[in-house]
C-alpha cells in the first residue's frame, strides 16, 4: 500500500532520520552481539564436549592396550601353575637314589597323568585317532601309506599324538594311512 503524501506535515529533518537510523542500527547491533555471545558460548561448550570425548576415547584405548599387555604377560600363568606339580613329581623322582624299575615306571605314569590333567584343564587335548578312523588332513598328517585290510584312506596306526588347543590344531597327529587297493 502506498502512502499518500501529507502536505500539511513537515518532512522529517536529517537529524530525525539519523536518530531513527541510529536507533535501528543500535537495536540490530545489540541483537547481533547477543547472538554472537550465544554462539560463542555454544561453541565453547561443544569444544569442551569434544575434548572430553577425545580424552575419554584416549583413556579407553590406553586401558585396552594395558589389558592386552597384561593378558599376554600373565595369560600363561594358570597353565604354568598346572605344570608345577609335574615339576615337583619329577624332582622327587630324581631325588630317589636307588629306585627300582617298577618304582620308576609307576612314578612316570603318575607324572604323565598329572601332565595330561594340567593340559586338559588348559584345554589342550590329545589327538589320538583309533585305527580305522577316516583320515582328516586338518587333524592328521600322513607319514606313509601302507597296504592294509581296512578301507583306503583310513588310519592304520598313530606314530605320534597330535594336540588341539581350544579347537585349534597345535600339532597334527602323525599317522600311517591305508593305501588304496
Amino acid at each position: 500500500m502506498q502512502e499518500k503524501p501529507n502536505f500539511g506535515e513537515q518532512p522529517p529533518s536529517p537529524e530525525e532520520i539519523e536518530a531513527a537510523l541510529s536507533a535501528n542500527t543500535s537495536d540490530e547491533l545489540q541483537r547481533l552481539q547477543t547472538e554472537l555471545a550465544e554462539l560463542k558460548a555454544k561453541s565453547a561448550d561443544l569444544a569442551d564436549q569434544f575434548l572430553r570425548a577425545k580424552a575419554e576415547a584416549e583413556n579407553a584405548r590406553r586401558r585396552a592396550e594395558e589389558e592386552v599387555s597384561k593378558a599376554r604377560k600373565f595369560g600363561i600363568e594358570n597353565f604354568a601353575e598346572g605344570l608345577l606339580p609335574v615339576c615337583d613329581s619329577l624332582d622327587a623322582a630324581l631325588a630317589i637314589q636307588n629306585a627300582s624299575a617298577q618304582q620308576l615306571r609307576e612314578g612316570s605314569e603318575a607324572t604323565l597323568r598329572q601332565l595330561l590333567s594340567a593340559l586338559e584343564r588348559n584345554r589342550v587335548l590329545a589327538i589320538n585317532p583309533p585305527a580305522g578312523e577316516k583320515f582328516d588332513p586338518h587333524r592328521h598328517q600322513a607319514i606313509s601309506m601302507v597296504p592294509a585290510a581296512q578301507e583306503a584312506n583310513t588310519i592304520v596306526s598313530v606314530l605320534q599324538k597330535g594336540y588341539l588347543i581350544a579347537d585349534r590344531i597345535l600339532r597334527p597327529a602323525l599317522v600311517t594311512v591305508a593305501a588304496p587297493k
